[in-house]
């Protein structure tokens, strides 16, 4: 055996035993006549001694060892004289009798320890060494407890675990796929799933009655610290349901994963229900972080008119966010956040600002528009005491000031550290418009998928005023970051079809891309719904990381490349031609 232990479990009521342990060297410390080795493995570390009084060919065999190395040591456990309050193995330490070295190693190109030395680069492109730092072992091992503890719930509630296919047919509703193109089928393609979703209400029309499966999506779009081409869904649908049903189920599975995988209780309590306009409105933002105040409040009503300010009586919505104990902020900070503003992230026009200063006094940017009356108004509306700053934005569209001020909201909360990563918010976005325009391409999009059921009192407006119609949608939120989302499905063809051509498809284009799920509609489908986690995003806030990342085992960077692989990369000319692909260059 190449151990009877590992690195990790040996304690001080293990002292006198004979054991043969196995790992990497994390460290040497050589100390006149004693040499000290820390061996590390996946559960821990274990300090080894050399004594060179005692065996100077072992001695000497120790000092020859280096970082990374790979060895088998033997020896008996003894008490630590200085032990080491750190390590769950502080206590004792090994008394080695024997030395193996199975493996060397040439020096790794960066320190193997959770601060370590190397740039996110050098990292990736040595992923396998950075996966042994504990700190990014920790998140794997996260990532498995919440796994066995999503399946252990699912299947106490009915669920299925049921694969699907990786290779399916292009939809191109929603985000850019990737092809695969098919060397049997000449000049033809696949697509790699976005997600499950028409394979879903399959399975329900199917009869499976709940399903779920820990899945791979993929998406070609542009990558941000939440987002990678490839990723995980905790995907599941359910028949015979209502919203109220999936909302309460999933509720449960949120508090029991919160509760045994990460330790919080989020009490009994239901979560809050929010809808769409109401967190755009107050939030700014479909996924608000409701850890921290700072709402918006609408100030056209007061500012609008009341004043000689053209800039701001021109505007068809003026908002604020107040603040907490800010007015110190000095007029080099208050410039800053105006810079902040009016860069690419927001585009915004400019800042306001009203402090009210902690001797009662107040300053604004727009005292000489305004009698105090007016100020004093906005003060009272924002709710300001001594000691707040007041932020005010102004523009001619209502919903992009109030978006700009949620990405305000959100900045001001990072600079004053109100983003407690060891506490949790969580609540329900609800009623979600159906469509939104796209100004691209001329035409209303499935602001979900056009697969979503619209509010059932909605769906006359589908004739008169699509814009108005609703969605019965559903995202869970947690600190700001949307973890999950889903929706009560179409089951009927003819609203189907109808759906479509809300959409811009012809029956023809319907027919061809979507036409197995029409027909299958019409062999006894029944009301169905469901959700899907985004389990890359749960793991990360449950590690309190501020990226995916670390949380995926082989990821790629932001321009959406395996560094470690060197992938995408070019073919060989003999497969483009078995494939019947040609590259045109890129002009």
């Amino acid at each position: 055996m190449y151990r009877t232990k590992t690195c990790g479990e040996l304690r001080l009521s293990d002292a006198g035993k004979e054991v043969t342990l196995a790992g990497w060297v994390q460290r040497i410390r050589k100390m006149g006549a004693l040499t000290f080795v820390d061996l590390r493995d996946r559960y821990g570390i274990t300090q080894l001694v050399f004594n060179q009084n005692e065996n100077k060919s072992l001695f000497d065999a120790a000092g020859a060892l280096g970082r990374e190395y790979v060895i088998q040591a033997r020896g008996k456990v003894m008490e630590r004289s200085n032990k080491n309050a750190h390590l769950d193995t502080g206590d004792i330490e090994i008394n080695v009798t024997g030395l193996t070295v199975l493996n060397k190693s040439e020096i790794p190109p960066f320190t193997i320890e959770d601060d370590t030395d190397g740039g996110d680069d050098l990292r990736m492109k040595y992923r396998y060494l950075d996966l042994r730092r504990p700190c990014v072992r920790r998140n794997l091992e996260l990532r498995h407890r919440m796994c066995i503890a999503i399946r252990q719930f699912l299947d106490s509630k009915g669920f299925l675990e049921i694969e699907t296919p990786v290779l399916v047919g292009s939809t191109p509703e929603g985000a850019r796929d990737f092809v695969v193109p098919s060397r049997m089928n000449p000049g033809q393609f696949y697509a790699l799933p976005q997600s499950p979703q028409t394979l879903k209400q399959l399975l329900m029309v199917a009869g499976m009655d709940r399903y779920f499966q820990i899945v791979k999506c993929f998406r070609d779009e542009d990558l941000r610290a939440d987002r990678q081409p490839e990723f995980t869904q905790i995907d599941c649908e359910m028949s015979f349901v209502e919203q109220d049903d999936i909302i309460c189920l999933f509720e449960e599975m949120a508090k029991y994963l919160f509760k045994n995988v990460r330790g919080y209780d989020l009490g009994p309590e239901p979560f809050l229900r929010m809808p769409w306009i109401e967190a755009m409105s107050r939030f700014g933002s479909d996924k608000p972080d409701m850890r921290f105040g700072m709402e918006i409040c609408e100030m056209t009503d007061l500012l609008k008119g009341s004043g000689t300010a053209a800039f701001l009586n021109e505007a068809a919505y003026i908002g604020a966010i107040c603040v907490k104990g800010c007015a110190s902020y000095t007029r080099k900070q208050l410039d800053a956040l105006t810079d902040f503003v009016k860069s690419p992230q927001i585009g915004a026009g400019g800042l306001i600002y009203i402090k009210v200063n902690a001797d009662g006094s107040r300053k604004s940017s727009v005292d000489k528009f305004y009698p105090e009356a007016v100020i004093q108004s906005v003060i009272e509306r924002a709710k300001a005491e001594q000691g707040d700053l007041i932020l005010l934005m102004s523009g001619s569209d209502a919903m992009k000031v109030r978006k700009q001020l949620g990405t305000l909201r959100l900045e001001m909360a990072d600079r004053l550290n109100l983003r407690d990563k060891n506490k949790f918010a969580l609540l329900w976005v609800v009623d979600f418009p159906m469509f939104e325009w796209s100004d691209e391409e001329n035409r209303l999009l499935a602001m979900h998928h056009p697969f979503t059921m619209p509010k059932p009192e909605d769906i006359p407006l589908l004739d008169t005023a699509p814009e108005k119609v609703r969605a019965n949608a559903y995202d869970m939120v947690c600190n700001g970051v949307e973890v999950g989302g889903g929706s009560i499905r179409i089951h009927d063809s003819e609203l189907q079809a109808k759906i479509f051509k809300v959409l811009g498809f012809t029956a023809e284009r319907a027919q061809q891309q979507f036409g197995f799920l029409m027909n299958a509609f019409k062999y006894g489908a029944p009301p169905h719904g469901g959700l899907a986690y985004g389990l890359d995003r749960w793991v990360s806030l449950f590690a309190g990381l501020d990226s995916i990342r670390d949380c995926i085992a082989f990821p790629k960077n932001n321009s959406g490349r395996d560094v470690m692989l060197d992938a995408p990369a070019q073919l060989e000319q003999k497969q483009l031609d078995e494939l019947h692909i040609a590259v045109v260059p890129d002009k």
